[in-house]
């Protein structure tokens, strides 16, 4: 199928965020949008977000490329309900000329989706890496979102992955569930250090790991787009008062750098389960001593300091994107499944 030089939009559907890149033809990052999308709430939020980004972008000539994640949603019964459901929306909404990515199947329509459902379940980090693959031989990519982590080593100018589903990667430690903004802070470690003791956490959704980086510093807020664990303010006191419920206490019960000291505490301990999977794949011996991390999502900050910790390299994967500005670069560097499935559209063929 041949792609003409037109502008394009790279969509990646999530099930908590939508996420759109517009490229020109020379895929350099015009404008990129993320919106709040809670998919398990109901269809019509993401036909209302759909719109609003149409609406804002105001390319109604543009090819669009769609990858997805969103059919884990319990809105659906199962992935192929989820796949099936979301791609006739799109459609709906784009036009029936919209492609949908399928992995190592490329891109098809509307028609074939049915059939090729389990080709477009969640893989939008198969367009990430094959985007990459493009740019660099080697590396471990890794893209921390708000909710999980894709990692995925690169060598030979190839996408080295055991699995292909969630399942797969999963018990492959190519997809972790733990992100920046969403995840339960009870998911993060079963006892930690408090003031000299050492408290078991809560079972109980009482924080989020937003209120971690916002009380470290580390999360922007135009990325903090959730909501926070009991429906109140983003304040860095009110993240405080959340975290400190995870060891039964009331924010009045300490000070602030306390309470600092304990979202650095949780912060650690987040990054060691990211360590543990990337020990696991390291131990794979697919990559050179030298080759890089490559570090993307919300989270790459985190990426950042794991680089450190193995003495590796760190390379942003926004810095290999082409854009007229740091704040466009940035934005489709944490949207960049979008990005890289619009920039992976055909540009000829038959």
């Amino acid at each position: 199928m041949k792609i003409k030089e037109k502008r394009r939009i790279g969509w990646d559907v999530g099930g908590a965020h939508l996420k759109a890149v517009l490229l020109d033809a020379g895929h350099h990052v015009l404008q990129v949008i993320q919106l709040p999308c809670p998919l398990w709430q109901g269809m019509e939020q993401l036909s209302i977000a759909v719109e609003r980004v149409l609406v804002e972008m105001q390319q109604p000539d543009a090819h669009h490329a769609v990858t997805m994640t969103g059919e884990l949603a319990d809105l659906f019964r199962n992935r192929h309900h989820g796949v099936t459901a979301i791609a006739a929306l799109m459609a709906e909404k784009l036009g029936k000329e919209t492609l949908f990515y399928a992995g190592p199947s490329g891109f098809i329509r509307l028609p074939e989706v049915d059939a090729f459902y389990d080709r477009i379940a969640s893989a939008n980090w198969h367009a990430s890496v094959s985007w990459i693959a493009r740019n660099l031989e080697q590396g471990l990519f890794i893209d921390i979102g708000s909710t999980t982590g894709d990692l995925i080593i690169l060598s030979d100018g190839r996408p080295r992955n055991r699995g292909f589903s969630d399942a797969e990667r999963m018990r492959n430690n190519e997809l972790i569930y733990t992100g920046v903004v969403r995840t339960p802070i009870m998911a993060l470690i079963r006892m930690i250090d408090f003031r000299g003791y050492e408290y078991r956490i809560a079972a109980e959704h009482f924080a989020t790991t937003a209120d971690i980086y916002r009380i470290t510093g580390e999360l922007m807020e135009t990325e903090d787009m959730a909501t926070t664990a009991d429906g109140a303010e983003k304040s860095v006191e009110a993240s405080m008062r959340r975290l400190a419920r995870m060891l039964g206490h009331d924010y009045e019960d300490a000070g602030d750098a306390d309470w600092v000291a304990l979202a650095q505490s949780f912060r650690a301990a987040q990054l060691a389960q990211l360590q543990e999977a990337v020990n696991g794949l390291l131990a794979r011996g697919q990559l050179a001593a030298d080759a890089p991390l490559v570090a993307a999502g919300a989270g790459s900050f985190l990426v950042q300091e794991l680089a450190v910790q193995l003495q590796r390299d760190c390379l942003q994967a926004k810095s290999l994107i082409a854009a007229g500005s740091d704040e466009l670069r940035h934005w489709a560097g944490v949207c960049f499944p979008a990005y890289a499935v619009g920039c992976l559209l055909p540009e000829s063929g038959d």
